[in-house]
């Protein structure tokens, strides 16, 4: 459930496009669906993830500026920032000595420090790579195949690369007795 709460502002951005063919649209709408969405996370829990404020500051940033300005490159870096900001976080927190996968999953997943730390540096370099794709696409491509990128691409190989974290990781789940 939470999965596609956090696609929401995604797919209707998405969805607002292909309706319109309109960037600055479903640029609009998309800043609209996330301010919603960060205000149904404030009122279900009465507390908002630090990854939904930077994802809001975001969008209303860059998107802002992509209708303020009438230039769609805006929206296109969103996505770029956000991986890199995230790769940049969980690096930071590597090199300080607090993990930040451990601290998010730990309650999940009891796994060896060196473990954690291959975990950490196959996301930031996931990161990485996929802010450096987005920017590939968004200047390399057309605009609807950005969109399409953005929608699928994106989604698929994220979805790769968690089934990829969870075969390396399945050695060291330990199923409870009963």
């Amino acid at each position: 459930m939470k999965f596609l709460a956090d696609l929401f502002p995604i797919l209707l951005f998405f969805a607002s496009y292909w309706l319109t063919r309109d960037m600055f649209i479903a640029t609009g709408v998309a800043i609209a669906g996330t301010l919603l969405q960060v205000a149904a996370t404030w009122w279900r829990h009465r507390k908002v993830p630090i990854m939904q404020w930077v994802s809001l500051g975001l969008v209303v940033l860059l998107g802002g500026a992509t209708i303020l300005l009438h230039d769609k490159q805006f929206i296109m870096w969103k996505p770029t920032v956000l991986y890199w900001v995230m790769a940049l976080a969980l690096l930071v927190s590597d090199l300080i000595g607090k993990n930040g996968l451990k601290l998010i999953m730990g309650q999940q997943l009891q796994l060896p420090a060196p473990i954690w730390r291959k975990l950490t540096w196959a996301w930031v370099v996931f990161f990485g790579l996929m802010g450096a794709l987005n920017l590939f696409v968004a200047y390399r491509f057309s605009e609807d195949v950005w969109v399409n990128f953005k929608m699928f691409g994106t989604l698929g190989l994220m979805l790769v690369f968690v089934v990829a974290q969870s075969l390396f990781l399945a050695k060291y789940v330990v199923e409870e007795k009963k």
